[in-house]
């Protein structure tokens, strides 16, 4: 069994084409929560693969950055406003 955790992954590119294939990436593990912040379930595996698909996307000057949570930190995790993902409708 796999040991699957929540990760709160942010990025932070400067060049849109760049930009728009990262969120096209993460959007393959997991929700966007705000225009450059995803939530996603992984494992160890999931990290590798995300950091080995966006590495060639990460120029000088961006950033990828991935926050595994433990279980403890999850369960206090605070949010106000809006619930759930955002859809195509809310970036657009």
């Amino acid at each position: 069994m796999t040991d699957r955790r929540l990760h709160v992954i942010s990025y932070d590119i400067a060049k849109d084409s760049a930009r728009t294939r990262m969120a096209k990436i993460l959007l393959d593990y997991g929700d966007r929560v705000q225009c450059s912040v995803f939530e996603a379930q992984l494992d160890a595996r999931d990290v590798e693969r995300i950091l080995r698909r966006a590495r060639r996307l990460v120029a000088e000057g961006d950033s990828l950055r991935i926050y595994a949570l433990c279980a403890a930190c999850t369960e206090k995790v605070q949010a106000l406003g809006r619930e759930g993902p955002l859809g195509v409708e809310d970036i657009v």
